[in-house]
């Protein structure tokens, strides 16, 4: 799933290709990825686009609409859109000229044709997922605080208004397992299953340890980790073309999808120990003993129930 340092990019790449263009059709796909009816997909026909905008995970193209006449001074309309795990945007400089054919959207493993926005000098983007559980949302709103779930997301990590503070609040509301916390969008915005592996071992917590444990200390240094893990994904990914973005995820990972592996040390000194797993019903996370466990293999619920 493409997390905060992904859509970033993304926002990046098509502000940068968009931006001054006039969406020429917007044809779509998958009647089931769209979750608005108003205003409809065709108001954003013959609308300027003017932005491109991040909300946590969530994509947001600005569009202001063609003057009709009748609502000269209406506001910008907000393409907003959520890739979820198998969502994924596809920029082309000449779109094909078929006809997007809309279906209910499909369940099979295949990738599928969401959305298509094709611009007045033939140039667009796709709206693409694969996967059998299809959840990609694709919504058009007036404002993007419409939607619940933009409207419910926590603090930034990127933003000035994450501070230690507010880090150190948010680790005192709740006794939960740090792990879920960095992945609860309602506290923090955009951090998913791949950069909250990354950033507990960077800053050497266990995934399971709870956040009514954390000394200020500590605190400060799940901070700075947020900080630097978020700071280099990004600039990993920063200038690189859509398409690119995927495997530059992969490839800057020291221990998310690398189990098995020789860790890298949470400082970039090799610790010796290799990357272990625990697996859930439908993710799994990575870590490494030696760097946040004080040597001690967690438990893997699937595996130990296997055994039984």
């Amino acid at each position: 799933m493409p997390e905060l340092p992904e859509v970033a990019a993304l926002s990046d790449f098509l502000r940068a290709r968009a931006s001054g263009r006039t969406v020429a059709a917007v044809e779509v796909g998958s009647i089931a990825a769209l979750k608005t009816f108003d205003p409809p997909t065709g108001a954003l026909v013959g609308g300027e686009v003017t932005g491109v905008a991040r909300h946590g995970k969530w994509l947001d193209v600005v569009i202001a609409p063609a003057p009709d006449g009748t609502a000269p001074d209406a506001g910008p309309l907000h393409l907003v859109f959520h890739l979820s795990r198998g969502g994924w945007v596809r920029w082309s400089d000449a779109l094909s000229t078929k006809p997007v054919r809309p279906s209910l959207g499909g369940s099979g493993r295949g990738a599928i044709l969401a959305l298509r926005v094709r611009l007045d000098d033939g140039s667009g983007f796709d709206l693409t997922e694969a996967g059998t559980r299809k959840r990609l949302a694709v919504h058009v709103v007036r404002d993007p605080a419409e939607i619940e779930m933009i409207a419910s997301l926590g603090v930034d990590p990127l933003s000035p208004e994450f501070t230690t503070q507010t880090l150190a609040d948010l680790l005192s509301a709740k006794n939960q397992q740090v792990k879920g916390l960095l992945r609860e969008q309602r506290s923090i915005a955009g951090i998913g299953n791949a950069y909250s592996d990354e950033i507990l071992l960077v800053g050497r917590f266990s995934p399971y340890k709870l956040t009514g444990s954390f000394t200020p200390e500590e605190t400060a240094r799940l901070h700075r980790a947020i900080g630097d893990v978020l700071a280099e994904a990004i600039a990993a990914a920063s200038g690189k073309p859509a398409k690119e973005l995927k495997d530059a995820k992969r490839g800057g990972m020291r221990v998310h999808g690398r189990t098995g592996l020789p860790c890298p040390g949470w400082d970039g000194t090799p610790c010796g120990d290799t990357v272990h797993e625990v697996s859930f019903a439908d993710r799994s996370m990575q870590y490494c003993p030696t760097c946040q466990t004080g040597g001690k293999p967690l438990a893997d619920r699937r595996m130990s129930k296997l055994l039984r």
